[in-house]
């Protein structure tokens, strides 16, 4: 009886998949390429080559399976939305078919305010797809990326600044990547829960958007200004910046929901939802020797 990963190549799916073979877990990883997961299986997991909204890669992967994990890949397509649902409602019914017994679902903080979120909008359905499907379903929701202030790179490393239209009072929970991937493997290993249950992954703290200049100063080693700017210039920003059309009205719905509070956390803060990397320490150790390897190459 293995555990499935719908997703292993990315920054959660892969620690996620080493913390379970390291554990002595049976482990099937599904992936496009074999290549890019060979290492995995070279450490004993099996792979069912394919695409994550096949049906018969699905069912080959859940076949025998025990449990399953499942990452909503970003948002890559127009249809985002309406394709994120519908490939969360194909893996339920291969669930259904093998019997699978345990699902852990990773969805975000927002998520219960369904579309209207940007991307988040996509996740209520996800959520909703494997409870109806199976008995034990734990719904992880982690608040804000860290890693997702590494898109800022060119702007931090060019004028030491962030262009971010959300108001600087307002918290969020920040949280980095690494620890979701230490609390999905906690959940997967943990036989003992059961039921349909909600867990937060809130980071240390709620952190503002004006508490990010002196924290990624110190972190940079010069000042960093956090400005606020218009919804609609930050829009044109991304769109200057190259994004599809579809992809900006999306990160825009996404802020805007982040501003007025349906992207707060449904679950209160605990001690089983704070996780210990701090923004300081993450900012310290990853965003630095990233922005000063974009100062580099733009010399």
């Amino acid at each position: 009886m293995s555990i499935v990963i719908n997703t292993p190549n990315g920054n959660i799916g892969r620690p996620l998949a080493l913390s379970l073979l390291a554990a002595g877990r049976s482990l099937t990883v599904i992936s496009r390429s074999a290549d890019k997961v060979a290492d995995l299986v070279k450490r004993g997991a099996k792979l069912v080559e394919g695409s994550t909204d096949d049906a018969a890669v699905l069912d080959r992967a859940l076949a025998g399976a025990e449990a399953l994990f499942w990452l909503t890949p970003p948002a890559i397509r127009p249809d985002f939305v309406s394709w994120a649902g519908d490939a969360a409602r194909t893996a339920a019914q291969a669930v259904k078919k093998h019997g699978v017994k345990r699902v852990v679902v990773l969805s975000s903080v927002g998520a219960q305010n369904g579309p209207g979120t940007g991307p988040v909008g996509a996740l209520l359905a996800v959520e909703e797809a494997f409870k109806a499907v199976c008995p034990d379903v734990t719904i992880l929701r982690p608040g804000f990326f860290m890693e997702n202030f590494l898109r800022d790179l060119p702007t931090l490393a060019k004028t030491s600044s962030l262009f971010m239209p959300m108001p600087r009072t307002k918290a969020v929970p920040m949280v980095a990547v690494a620890d979701i991937a230490v609390k999905s493997a906690e959940v997967l290993l943990d036989a003992g829960w059961k039921g349909h249950r909600y867990v937060g992954i809130h980071g240390p703290a709620h952190v503002t958007y004006a508490e990010l200049e002196p924290i990624f100063s110190e972190a940079l080693g010069r000042p960093v200004r956090y400005v606020q700017v218009a919804l609609d210039d930050a829009r044109k920003g991304m769109a200057g910046a190259g994004m599809p059309a579809w992809m900006v009205d999306l990160y825009a719905e996404l802020y805007g929901a982040i501003i007025d509070g349906r992207m707060d956390p449904a679950e209160t803060r605990s001690p089983q939802t704070t996780t210990p990397t701090t923004l300081a320490k993450w900012a310290r150790e990853v965003l630095k020797p990233a922005v000063d390897q974009a100062a580099t190459a733009a010399a």
